[in-house]
């Protein structure tokens, strides 16, 4: 079984930790940043099968790091969080869509509950086993 690699993106290192100890327990190898600009040389060294990724943060936002992830040619699912408007995050979906059939976004909202994390971990990494 292949390792599961988890890259949260988030400026919130308390959300950065939490997502960490809840993802470990379900064998996830974590690597966390709260620094956006510093994201892309991350994930090109970390080679994640699994982003949570904060929809708004200061440097760059979560949009500007969707679109970037759209020219990645190989599948990328992101777990969008925000503690906004969940809109922002079914815009972030169709934007997504519209740019890369290799990118799924799941929307996620702030605060995450534990039960509701574990289950989208569980279920990435189920469909993550038919697409790896």
């Amino acid at each position: 079984m292949t390792q599961r690699r988890l890259l949260v993106l988030d400026d919130e290192p308390e959300f950065c930790e939490y997502v960490r100890t809840v993802a470990e327990q379900e064998d996830y190898l974590v690597e966390t940043i709260q620094d956006s600009r510093k994201f892309q040389e991350l994930f090109e060294s970390f080679d994640p099968t699994l982003i949570v990724l904060d929809l708004v943060m200061p440097d760059m936002d979560g949009i500007e790091i969707i679109r970037w992830l759209s020219s990645k040619e190989r599948p990328i699912h992101v777990v969008l969080a925000t503690g906004y408007d969940p809109r922002y995050a079914i815009m972030a979906d169709k934007l997504a869509m519209g740019r890369s059939k290799n990118l799924k976004i799941s929307p996620i909202a702030k605060p995450v509950r534990v039960d509701t994390l574990r289950r989208i971990l569980q279920k990435t990494q189920q469909s993550g086993e038919e697409t790896r």
